[in-house]
């Protein structure tokens, strides 16, 4: 004869059945595996704490006097943005980062573009050499920044030692100042970080070429469109979210350039070529203000955040994405 448990052991049961489901371990498991934040929660706690803290961490340091060579600290609230956006260097670095994020931007997209165009092109016909092309292109995407600062700075010396320098030399031509002008620097970091960047655009913009049916072209060829006719109204609809994508990222990683032009030019000669992301590595170390380059970094996400609107109402690619 079974013996029912008391009233009370009954009550219990009951509440935590209503309470936890059939109220057994396995089935609390399998509820947690089968929601999606359980494989959510070890990405969602990688970018709270290396990434939403520290941006957190910057706007509170921004409000604050901190400094390196001493352990006070205390709330200055907006001052640091008040003398950053009143200081004519700040203006100077702007006007800098802006020269070289459009130079950066039109040449990696635009040699990005041709190469990709290139290397599709000898891929559809069978030809030799999209594939040394691709490696050698990469090549100079996957050296450090730092490592082709140096590389640049080594061309580019105006003594013997300057590989260009020293071949326009062997040539007749006098020394031409691509460091010590302030002109010709901007050109020089200019085109070595388009040099650095046009590999990662390539890739892009010939993994959007293949996702292009040869069917189109065809079709386009045989209504009478020639090369330039098929590259408009086949080619670049078929790339726009592509570009979009390429665009925002390149403008992101040309805004934020710091280590090619630390070694390259280190912001010479004087401050001609000092982007923001410079000026806020020496305000840090160099002038030891932890506060103020921390509202430098500030102000440079509002700049990047910005553009990156901007794009987004230019390109209006809603429908595409």
């Amino acid at each position: 004869m079974t013996t029912e448990p008391p009233a009370d052991e009954r009550s219990l049961r009951a509440r935590l059945r209503r309470t936890v489901g059939d109220g057994t371990v396995a089935d609390l498991v399998d509820r947690a595996v089968s929601h999606p934040l359980f494989w959510l929660l070890p990405a969602l706690l990688f970018i709270g704490v290396f990434q939403l803290y520290p941006m957190v961490e910057v706007f509170r340091m921004s409000l604050t006097d901190t400094s390196l060579i001493s352990s006070q600290e205390s709330y200055v609230w907006l001052e640091n943005y008040r003398r950053l956006l009143g200081s004519e260097r700040f203006y100077s670095t702007l006007r800098v980062t802006a020269i070289y994020s459009v130079g950066s931007i039109v040449l990696q997209l635009g040699l990005g573009l041709g190469l990709a165009l290139a290397i599709d092109y000898g891929v559809r016909r069978g030809l030799r050499g999209p594939l040394l092309t691709r490696v050698v292109v990469l090549s100079a995407w996957v050296v450090p920044g730092i490592i082709i600062g140096l590389v640049w700075r080594i061309m580019l010396l105006e003594t013997n030692v300057g590989v260009v320098n020293n071949a326009l030399g062997r040539l007749g031509f006098e020394v031409v100042p691509f460091l010590s002008d302030a002109g010709m620097a901007v050109i020089s970091v200019i085109a070595a970080g388009a040099w650095r960047g046009t590999a990662f655009s390539m890739i892009m913009f010939y993994a959007g070429l293949k996702r292009v049916p040869d069917e189109l072209y065809r079709a386009a060829k045989v209504d009478g469109a020639g090369p330039v006719a098929r590259f408009r109204y086949v080619t670049l609809p078929q790339l726009k979210p592509v570009v979009f994508v390429v665009t925002i990222l390149v403008t992101i990683y040309s805004l934020n350039s710091f280590d090619l032009i630390f070694a390259l030019t280190n912001g010479g000669p004087g401050r001609a070529t000092e982007v923001i992301a410079l000026s806020m590595y020496k305000s840090a170390f160099d002038s030891y203000q932890m506060g103020m380059a921390a509202a430098t970094a500030v102000v440079l996400l509002a700049v990047t955040l910005a553009v990156t609107a901007v794009y987004f109402h230019v390109f209006d690619i809603s429908e595409e994405i």
